[in-house]
């Protein structure tokens, strides 16, 4: 079996990608941003917000 060597430094990323990593972080409160690595390359980012309901029953976006 062989094994892979991975460099120190990480996934490798563009300034595009760090700027799409910055805006799916931005105002989320709820929720959570996961980074898809293949290959020591960042291919996508997704992004999954929670809506929180308050005891009054109305939707509120946090």
């Amino acid at each position: 079996m062989q094994e892979k060597s991975y460099h120190q430094s990480g996934a490798e990323a563009g300034p595009e990608v760090w700027q799409a990593i910055i805006q799916a972080l931005q105002n989320i409160r709820y929720g959570s941003v996961e980074i898809i690595i293949q290959d020591a390359k960042i291919v996508q980012i997704e992004r999954k917000e929670k809506v929180r309901f308050d005891k009054e029953n109305s939707a509120t976006r946090r």
